[in-house]
């Protein structure tokens, strides 16, 4: 039996976690959010090693240590751009641990314990897909496999097999609760996880991200019925619920199903990635011929993309704003749902850079402003301004709700080259007699347009 003493400080640490989550709604909250999260993650360690006094203390604690040292080295090199891959890798992570512990468990549980096997299969069985998953989003966003979906003849049938095959074990596993059904079903779990995610195109695999962190959530609430561990069950309920919110949201910014998105490549209409230069003429301009549009606007709309946080140009996005303002200029940032890698990149990101957090201006919120407003620079974005998700049904991002950049009086890219988005689709709005092309680095060119600005 948890001491009840151990039980009010597991209700404490469980009030933190709902404070912190609630904080991290806000940018303005979101770091006192992240240290009450992690101090009810402390007290409740502290609180299960003082109440079961585990015996084989040394192994632990040097555990501990080693996943300490390397959470707090990998998160504090890891870059802003590479975000994304640090949450897929914790995530899996998590996952992993919840499966490892329910096979640890199996041998725990009786024949007669129906309730506590099933929770014991579920957690092996999605835990497992959500760790090989994981890893699966890792390599793709960190590039060290193809972006695009990768599938194969016999995929889905393979797919659905596999599926059938865990749900067969599942049921083994509650009729005889065996470390080796375990480990059976542990290994096609993991199978599940790499097909479930091998046939998504980079573009989406952000939202497969939140998708298997509400995957892991709910093994950890499983688990922590195994474990019988009401801490557990209420920490993992809040990010099952929370990635599924997320989730949702995050498809419905990009206006498609989550199906849609996990099975799209299967059925010859997922998003596939960047596709061919195109060679049609464009309008392009040096910086001075921007810092002229710029200097002589009334009103700017800044749309910040990931090419903006690849080139880590936000610092001197951030000084050709002020620039700006000091002439009179209202600017805003234009914040769609879903750029970057992840909802709030662009948030962080500009917060980094110190932007008041009054400009940052959500999609609905900044879309009808475009109309009354003389130039909008586009900063490493593409997809979420792209006029074909309103006009065109034939492309993949049809139906996704978009920056109305093209109501503009003028509009300014600022590109690498004319390689199109993730969504491999051409934006009309580069051909647009309106629109202005300034070539080059982000970093780069706004430090030479910034530099132009000053001698208008």
């Amino acid at each position: 039996m948890i001491p009840t003493w151990a039980q009010i400080g597991y209700l404490v640490a469980a009030v933190c976690f709902i404070v912190a989550l609630k904080a991290l709604s806000s940018p303005r909250s979101a770091r006192t959010g992240n240290l009450i999260g992690a101090a009810g993650a402390v007290l409740a360690v502290i609180i299960t090693f003082a109440a079961y006094k585990p015996n084989h203390l040394a192994p632990i604690l040097i555990a501990l240590v080693i996943g300490t040292v390397g959470g707090v080295v990998g998160s504090r090199r890891v870059q802003m751009t590479q975000m994304p891959q640090l949450v897929a890798l914790f995530n899996g992570v998590g996952g992993g641990a919840a499966a490892l512990v329910a096979l640890l468990e199996l041998g725990e549980v009786s024949s007669d314990a129906t309730v506590a096997a099933i929770a014991s299969a579920f957690t092996i069985l999605v835990g497992a897909i959500s760790f090989s998953g994981s890893v699966v989003t890792f390599t793709k966003l960190q590039e060290l496999m193809t972006t695009r979906p990768v599938t194969f003849p016999g995929l889905p049938v393979l797919f659905i097999a596999s599926i059938l095959g865990g749900v067969a074990l599942s049921v083994w596993l509650v009729s005889d609760p065996r470390v080796w059904v375990g480990v059976l079903l542990c290994l096609v779990g993991l199978a599940i996880g790499v097909m479930l995610v091998l046939p998504v195109g980079g573009a989406d695999v952000p939202i497969v991200i939140s998708l298997l962190n509400a995957f892991t959530g709910l093994t950890v609430a499983a688990s922590g019925y195994v474990l019988g561990n009401t801490l557990l069950l209420v920490a993992g309920t809040l990010v099952g619920a929370a990635g599924t919110l997320l989730t949702k949201l995050m498809a419905d910014a990009m206006g498609r199903s989550v199906f849609n998105i996990l099975f799209g490549a299967v059925r010859g209409g997922s998003t596939l990635g960047a596709g061919t230069v195109s060679e049609r003429p464009v309008i392009s301009g040096g910086p001075e011929d921007v810092a002229i549009l710029l200097g002589y606007a009334n009103k700017v709309i800044i749309v910040p993309g990931y090419g903006l946080a690849v080139a880590q140009a936000q610092h001197t996005l951030r000084d050709l704003v002020e620039e700006l303002q000091s002439r009179g200029v209202k600017v805003d940032y234009a914040i769609h749902p879903v750029a970057g890698r992840m909802p709030g990149h662009m948030n962080v990101l500009l917060a980094e850079a110190q932007v008041p957090y009054e400009q940052l201006r959500e999609m609905d919120d900044i879309n009808g402003d475009f109309k009354t407003t003389d130039v909008v620079l586009v900063v490493g974005a593409n997809d979420v301004v792209n006029p074909a998700a309103r006009n065109s049904p034939s492309a993949p991002i049809y139906g996704m709700p978009i920056l109305n950049a093209d109501e503009a009086q003028r509009v300014i890219f600022l590109k690498r080259s004319m390689r199109p988005g993730f969504a491999g689709i051409e934006n009309e709005l580069l051909y647009d007699p309106r629109t202005t092309l300034l070539f080059g680095d982000a970093r780069d060119s706004l430090t030479k347009l910034l530099a132009a600005l000053k001698t208008v």
